[in-house]
């Protein structure tokens, strides 16, 4: 990642050497002046590291450093001190400096001396993320599976792996693409670098901005302080987009300008910062019908799919069903703490039978419950879920509403579709389809949005953008008690 040096010194010729000797692509540099009135800037820069004149900080001294050492990205503070007394330097190390450096040495010795505290501090900003994001990483290996499609998929993967193109990740919701992303992160040459995601769809859109480009100080209302973005934070390592067919249109228009140059302009800022990254995005959108239908642009879509990897949904390849099933109860009995070692032949057969529409995710859920109210140390079908009992009568009453809700009578078709182009008529179906399909879901969850968009493997948010759209009301099928 970047590593952010704020600069407030007083001896104008050191701050323009250190300026032109610090600065790469992997640090930026700022300066705020040697005057007691930067220190409010300095405490607000977003720093990692603050190399400050001892005489630019207010006193009292001891207070002033604590403010510094409590703020959320607690920076590294190196102060340069006029005198060479050893005890005067101990007293700052114990007001809370972490390095002390006497101006009368070389330039270039303080320098060397800050060159290394900058690299210090990046692997601690490392270490750091590492440790939030857990140990255990994900691996290509996960994704061995006894299916013909899944091979010619993992195939695919293994090419793409080398390299910094950009990746475009689709699949149904549930089916693993952010732990695709990770395992294609942690086997490239980036993996020694950070892995940074940003769900696209669970930020406001006024904070997503900030959230991908970072912004300045008074940028806007309540930015009392800088703070960097995802895309800064993922210098070096890979940035995960996920849901980006939910992104914003007018943040689509920046993000292909970050694309285009790999140049980041925070909000507020003054000059762009050039971002090393590799690029993952993923949806379980048509983005070709969100293009369509105005919602995505073209040009961002071109740019977007570069390399496309589609995951097959669990009902494509039910012969990886066991082998998942027992995988997950051996990651799942120490965390519990149970001794499930096994799963009942019938409890296999009604998994496999079984459509999963909220896939990989939602067979680990089921998996994950049905260890928890096990009383042996086998699963049975009795500890799966009341649906898992009954044969699929719904679903084919569905389909038939489904079929029967379509238009029968095929010279009208032909009428309507006289002129218009393939494209059109297809949308116009689909959208047919989409209506009735909406409409059975919240009929069979008496309205319940959330149930019906986890049956549907959807996002709620778009299951309730898909209702104002088709001007369904789930209060409808509550007040008639369907």
């Amino acid at each position: 990642m970047i590593i952010r040096v704020a600069l407030a010194i007083k001896n104008n010729k050191l701050q323009h050497q250190l300026e032109e000797s610090l600065y790469n692509s992997d640090v930026q540099i700022k300066s705020y002046g040697g005057t007691p009135a930067s220190w409010q800037k300095l405490i607000r820069s977003c720093g990692d590291i603050v190399v400050i004149s001892k005489s630019t900080i207010p006193k009292p001294i001891d207070s002033e450093l604590s403010t510094l050492n409590s703020l959320p990205e607690k920076p590294t503070i190196v102060v340069i001190h006029d005198s060479d007394s050893s005890e005067e330097h101990a007293h700052l190390v114990a007001a809370g400096a972490d390095v002390v450096l006497y101006s009368g040495i070389t330039s270039t010795s303080i320098t060397e001396a800050i060159e290394t505290t900058i690299e210090s501090r990046r692997q601690l900003n490392l270490m750091d993320r590492f440790d939030r994001q857990g140990r255990v990483k994900p691996k290509i290996s996960d994704f061995v599976s006894f299916s013909e499609e899944m091979h010619i998929f993992m195939d695919e993967v293994a090419q793409v792996i080398p390299g910094n193109s950009l990746i475009l990740i689709l699949g149904e919701t549930g089916v693993g693409k952010e732990h695709l992303a990770k395992a294609i992160h942690a086997e490239s040459t980036r993996s020694s670098g950070p892995f940074i995601t940003v769900n696209t769809a669970a930020l406001p859109e006024q904070l997503l901005e900030s959230e991908l480009f970072g912004h300045e100080q008074g940028a806007f209302t309540g930015a009392i302080r800088s703070r960097r973005g995802s895309f800064e934070l993922a210098h070096g390592g890979t940035i995960f987009l996920d849901e980006i067919g939910d992104m914003p249109l007018h943040l689509q228009t920046k993000l292909l300008r970050v694309l285009q140059d790999y140049e980041v302009q925070p909000v507020g800022g003054e000059a762009p910062i050039w971002v090393d990254v590799r690029v993952i995005a993923a949806t379980n959108k048509n983005l070709e019908m969100e293009v369509t239908n105005g919602n995505f642009r073209q040009d961002l879509y071109y740019r977007l799919s570069v390399i496309t990897l589609t995951i097959p949904p669990l009902r494509k390849r039910r012969e990886d069903i066991p082998a998942m099933a027992h995988h997950f109860i051996n990651y799942y009995k120490n965390r519990i703490g149970k001794e499930i070692n096994r799963i009942a032949p019938s409890a296999i057969d009604a998994l496999c039978r079984y459509n999963w529409p909220g896939n990989v995710r939602e067979l680990i859920n089921v998996i994950e419950r049905a260890m928890l109210i096990s009383k042996t140390d086998e699963i049975t079908l009795n500890d799966l879920p009341s649906i898992f009992f009954h044969t699929d009568h719904s679903l084919i009453e569905d389909i038939i509403t489904i079929r029967d809700g379509l238009p029968g009578n095929l010279s009208e078709l032909e009428t309507n579709w006289e002129g218009k182009m393939l494209q059109e008529v297809k949308n116009e179906v689909m959208e047919h389809i989409e209506r009735l399909y909406l409409t059975i879901m919240l009929k069979k969850t008496k309205g319940k949005v959330g149930e019906a968009a986890k049956i549907s493997g959807i996002h709620p948010r778009g299951l309730y953008s898909k209702m104002k759209q088709y001007n369904i009301k789930k209060e409808t099928f509550k007040a008639n008690g369907l």
